[in-house]
């Protein structure tokens, strides 16, 4: 398969390409798996690292992928973790690399609270004045002082809204601006919580970096306003800027995150603007989607090919049930054509192609419109960019369908170690 790259298999790194390749010799049935590149996720997040401003933080949102591989590759990068549950509080702790995290997100449980202040947490993001009670209540119980954030939900200029909205509407999550006075009393009273900054998500999937920066200003233009609600402003140091960084889906030619979004254009207006600021917060980042979207590979087998009422569909091993991404979000994923015979691969014409899976359900749909050339069962199609709200996020177990195999590839080195590993599988049993 390696031996013989096009264009789009050029797209692919070569260890991926031969991860999928020994995988693909070693199955008895059609493929459906998930490969992760991760050198190329340790190095992007060097990349977005070194380009932050000082005084300037960078989390990992886990929620984006909360495998153990993916956390021990980008904990060591990181400033620190950003979690939303007690089933992630468990994955955090048993990281390879210890860092501090936070926990946010509403309708957090008791208990999760509970367990975050025993385990370290270093800050929670209180998302209600319930909360905020809640919260006290429990940090008493444990004769415990804990730092916390307010989150805001902001109002917002209309043209700064993006296709998912977090904040400036009605939404479950923070407190109302205008309520945000009324909540930094309720924690100033609070004898066991301390007020240490204030958290604001307003949007995901942003692609256009000037808006995202006007964002960003929006924010840093209220700091003051709100720090000075406080009764110790000078205690009131963290802004918490969230994620919100979108990955564009639509473009297949442009797989690397530098092709996508300018994150060092970002960085380097924030610090232009901090450095006009007096007495500026430490401003942190919860980057999720665009930290590890782009080390992810869906490799799905073509199981039959068929015309109905005049469109052309590719029936696939896998589908929404593993990859949700394409379902969730509305989009047509961009498709990479693995042939099993590369010199078949040529002939005929290119055709419209609606990659679908094996669900009984029409919205099992991955792509529509995919401009192929001589796909034929038992050739492999390669969903890129499926590293994050990927499997995580899919309904896997509908219909019963087997959970797909999912691959951390480090080097060539360990793609040729999964090979002898998946070789050995494959066997039958004595």
């Amino acid at each position: 398969m390696a031996e013989h790259l096009s264009i789009s298999e050029n797209m692919i790194p070569k260890h991926i390409l031969a991860a999928i390749a020994a995988h693909r010799r070693a199955c008895r049935e059609p493929m459906a798996a998930f490969f992760y590149d991760l050198p190329a996720l340790a190095a992007h997040g060097r990349a977005m690292q070194a380009a932050l401003p000082t005084g300037v933080e960078l989390y990992y949102a886990i929620k984006a992928n909360s495998e153990a591989a993916i956390i021990d590759t980008l904990a060591p990068v990181v400033d620190g973790l950003e979690l939303s549950s007690g089933g992630e509080i468990a994955r955090a702790c048993a990281c390879s690399t210890p860092r501090p995290w936070v926990l946010s997100g509403p309708g957090k449980l008791d208990s999760d609270m509970h367990d975050a202040m025993t385990r370290g947490v270093e800050a929670f993001h209180v998302e209600s004045l319930g909360e905020v009670a809640r919260l006290q209540a429990i940090a008493a119980s444990l004769d415990h002082l804990q730092p916390v954030l307010l989150r805001i939900n902001p109002a917002l200029p209309a043209d700064l809204s993006s296709r998912l909205r977090m904040a400036g509407t009605a939404t479950p999550f923070g407190i109302d601006e205008a309520q945000l006075a009324e909540a930094v009393r309720a924690v100033d009273d609070a004898s066991n919580l301390t007020l240490v900054g204030f958290h604001v998500h307003a949007m995901s999937h942003q692609t256009c970096e000037q808006r995202h920066q006007r964002l960003l200003a929006s924010y840093l233009e209220r700091w003051p306003r709100w720090r000075a609600l406080a009764r110790h402003p000078e205690r009131v140091t963290q802004l918490n800027v969230g994620g919100g960084i979108g990955v564009n889906y639509l473009q297949p030619s442009s797989l690397q995150p530098s092709a996508q979004f300018d994150w060092s254009g970002l960085c380097q207006a924030l610090g232009e603007r901090l450095a006009t600021m007096h007495e500026p917060p430490r401003v942190r980042f919860e980057i999720g989607r665009f930290l590890s979207a782009f080390c992810g590979y869906y490799a799905i087998e073509v199981l039959d090919t068929k015309v109905s009422h005049g469109e052309g569909f590719l029936v696939c091993r896998g589908g929404t049930h593993q990859f949700r991404l394409p379902a969730a979000q509305g989009h047509d994923h961009p498709v990479i054509h693995l042939p099993r015979d590369p010199e078949r691969a040529g002939e005929g014409e290119r055709q419209p192609w609606t990659v679908v899976g094996q669900l009984c359900t029409p919205k099992d749909v991955l792509s529509r419109g995919q401009e192929l050339q001589g796909v034929a069962v038992g050739d492999l199609l390669v969903l890129p960019l499926a590293g994050a709200y990927g499997y995580n996020i899919s309904h896997a177990d509908f219909l019963c369908h087997p959970r797909p195999e999912q691959f951390f590839v480090r080097s060539a080195h360990e793609s040729r170690e999964l090979e002898t590993r998946d070789q050995r599988h494959a066997e039958p049993a004595s």
